[in-house]
């Protein structure tokens, strides 16, 4: 069954087993590039060195590059952050350790530029390791506080459902770093978290909904039923979603656009996580509750039906 928005007749549910396979697809996507390309670990995560620069003018990250490149071939960054209210500071990090030898030559080289000698410290990933540890355990908390508070509000299978989108939404933001090979930092593990509670939030206005029509329903007896008041549900909080996520967009593409270096992944895996979000929410929570609440109704139908007679039925 259809329902009107905008005057137009949108039947989600019809198209709920294109949502399976594309979610699955790119789930299989997703474990293949995890396992050929793997993630592009950024110097939180990696040993390294980090070069901090302070110049009399404004720099640039290709300015940057050049310096180093005139030092010598093997003097390639791997990250530069630009600061200060001029970009007048930089802070260059190297994958790996420098070496004394190589130290001594940086120093030198801006030592002659600048007239000062840049501070040039070794980086351990114990923090950033420490920092993911500490996010996925907050996920798995969390994930259980969800299903136990989804479960007392609504039900276990609403719960259950919840959990997967929000999964489902942090994979999605992680292959994507990994398909374009987007160096993973600290910032990274906060727009993952931030996308977890967005994630969260607008999967349960969607099984607000439906509860409410569930309710307001006279006969729910099967999956016809069941996808009716499923579909009616996405398309009354369909505007909001839409809403929702636009105004957000907004404030992440700008930051993306106008934000400094240190941030951009953070704003983009916004932009990843977003679109994510919604499309869990509507198009794979709520039908994959469908699908799991038809089959409770049957295994309900055939218990009913293998009563004895005279018993009374639970």
């Amino acid at each position: 069954m259809s329902f009107n928005f905008q005057n137009k007749q949108i039947d989600f549910v019809k198209h709920r087993k294109k949502f399976f396979v594309f979610s699955g697809a790119f789930t299989l996507l997703g474990v293949i590039l995890l396992l050929t390309l793997g993630l592009n670990l950024g110097i939180d995560f990696e040993s390294g060195s980090r070069v901090d620069l302070l110049a009399q003018d404004t720099l640039t990250a290709d300015e940057v590059y050049e310096d180093f490149a005139q030092i010598g071939e093997g003097y390639t960054p791997d990250d530069i952050q630009l600061a200060g209210d001029n970009n007048e500071l930089a802070s260059v990090g190297f994958i790996g350790v420098l070496t004394a030898a190589e130290i001594v030559e940086i120093q030198s080289y801006y030592g002659e530029k600048y007239g000062a000698e840049p501070s040039i410290s070794t980086v351990e990933p114990i923090i950033g390791q420490e920092l993911a540890r500490n996010a996925l355990f907050a996920v798995l908390i969390a994930s259980i506080g969800i299903i136990i508070y989804v479960t007392i509000r609504f039900e276990f299978l609403y719960g259950l459902a919840a959990i997967v989108a929000l999964l489902h939404d942090a994979f999605f933001i992680i292959v994507v770093f990994s398909l374009l090979q987007i160096e993973v930092n600290v910032p990274f593990i906060a727009a993952v978290l931030t996308i977890v509670g967005y994630s969260i939030n607008d999967t349960i206005v969607t099984f607000d909904r439906i509860r409410e029509n569930m309710k307001l329903a006279k006969r729910v007896k099967d999956f016809s039923d069941l996808a009716s008041i499923v579909n009616k549900s996405l398309v009354q909080t369909l505007g909001r979603s839409i809403n929702t996520v636009l105004t957000v967009v907004f404030a992440a593409a700008a930051i993306f656009i106008f934000g400094g270096e240190a941030i951009r992944s953070f704003a983009f895996a916004l932009l990843v996580g977003l679109v994510a979000g919604t499309y869990s929410s509507m198009f794979l929570a709520s039908q994959l509750w469908l699908i799991w609440k038809a089959k409770q109704f049957k295994k309900n139908k055939l218990n009913a039906k293998q009563q004895p007679e005279g018993e009374p039925t639970t």
